[in-house]
């Protein structure tokens, strides 16, 4: 049997390997927010202070993103997952055991770490798994480990610690991470050679082209009008909808089934058609928000809605992947897909604080899915850009060809 065909047996498991680990990071990113009053009733800070930790891991992630891809640039990818799925392990222990706020928020900090540079890595080896016209497609499946992290991982993670304590919340995504790590360690091939000695003024150089920082912006663009309005979905669905409170965890599961569904077709569709997919996905988002705001006067638009915007923005997910890795070619596309990790947290960031800036300047609630809806918008006009530079590089390098001389 030669190397392909065991690839091609190994395939399946290897992918799911991955979509463990996508699993365990996903659930330590989001469950802190259902256990904001634990936190700081038991730590004794405020819960302003408490929504910190979010921050603290999401900078944790734009910082360790390029670093921990840069320390691990000349390592073979499955040693480097292993490796990150150790910090992850030890991150989410330091957070179990952390005797104050302090310790709480470097553990954050350093678990964070091991996620940009995870999901980095991980895109490269999953696309090294598959077919090149389905390299979108693996992405996906690996990305399927996050959107389930939002259906089953959160909401448990947020009962157990209601129910036992915040510390025994992280105690078990530490058991994810054991289980996590084991399976990487059984499933994912190793790299059928040893990588090249990294070049870092080659992989920079790359990483500073026009079209890849386009592509970055792009991203962060596309995410962060998602966020805009996801970050404050229950007092939008509690005061503008009219649901009551308890109404809100329900709902959330339609957004995270949307978020598979999307995840999935994103990733379909980019195998086949990537800048289509990319600047389609994105104009849906922009639609599905802006046509929030009317739908959330009505308690069943309401609903379908939340749904719509979980598969319109993890549509855009597999496609906006994609668009990076294929602007950067070799051993900078870890780095590449790394900053890419970074991009959608950085998203995500900007998302947040544009949606309280709309809250606070007398906008409201209701105002934020309009304004959110502007921010796609700009992600493909972005993506518009980025095509017309690579066509005038692309014309320009044929015009110079056909001037040399022959022979």
């Amino acid at each position: 049997m030669d190397r392909s065909e065991a690839v091609g047996k190994r395939l399946s498991p290897a992918l799911l390997a991955l979509a463990a680990g996508a699993f365990g990071i996903g659930v330590t990113e989001f469950v802190i927010m259902g256990l904001l009053l634990q936190v700081s009733t038991d730590l004794s800070v405020s819960v302003s202070a408490a929504g910190m930790l979010i921050s603290g891991y999401a900078l944790g992630v734009v910082v360790g993103a390029p670093a921990m891809t840069a320390l691990t640039a000349s390592w073979p990818r499955k040693r480097t997952l292993l490796v990150l799925m150790g910090i992850f392990i030890a991150g989410n222990v330091i957070c179990a055991l952390a005797p104050n706020y302090a310790t709480l928020m470097l553990a954050r900090v350093v678990t964070a770490f091991a996620h940009g540079t995870f999901f980095g890595v991980g895109s490269v080896v999953a696309t090294g798994l598959v077919a090149p016209d389905r390299r979108a497609s693996a992405i996906a499946i690996m990305f399927t480990g996050l959107t389930v992290a939002n259906i089953l991982g959160v909401p448990f993670g947020t009962w157990l610690g209601q129910a036992h304590g915040w510390r025994t919340t992280f105690w078990a995504v530490a058991l994810i991470g054991v289980v996590a790590l084991a399976v990487i360690a059984l499933f994912v091939p190793r790299d059928g050679a040893a990588p090249a000695p990294p070049d870092w003024r080659a992989d920079l150089r790359a990483l500073t082209r026009a079209p890849v920082l386009l592509g970055l912006l792009t991203t962060v663009l596309g995410f962060g009008g998602m966020f805009a309005v996801f970050t404050y979905i229950a007092p939008i669905l509690t005061e503008v909808s009219g649901f009551a409170e308890s109404a809100v965890s329900p709902i959330l599961l339609v957004f995270g089934a949307g978020l598979i569904a999307g995840n999935l077709l994103g990733g379909r569709f980019a195998d086949r058609w990537l800048v289509p997919a990319v600047l389609g996905s994105l104009l849906l988002l922009a639609a599905v928000l802006g046509l929030m705001t009317f739908a959330m006067h009505s308690r069943f638009l309401a609903v379908v809605f939340v749904g719509l915007l979980g598969a319109a923005a993890f549509a855009t997910v597999p496609p906006l992947q994609m668009w990076v890795l294929s602007k950067v070619e070799g051993a900078g596309q870890s780095l590449a897909s790394s900053f890419n990790i970074a991009a959608f947290n950085l998203g995500n960031a900007i998302g947040a604080w544009l949606g309280g800036a709309v809250i606070d300047s007398g906008a409201g609630l209701a105002a934020l899915p309009w304004v959110a809806a502007l921010v796609p918008l700009a992600a493909v006009a972005t993506a518009l850009w980025s095509r017309r530079l690579e066509k005038a590089a692309h014309k320009s390098e044929l015009q110079i060809q056909a001037t040399r001389p022959c022979g």
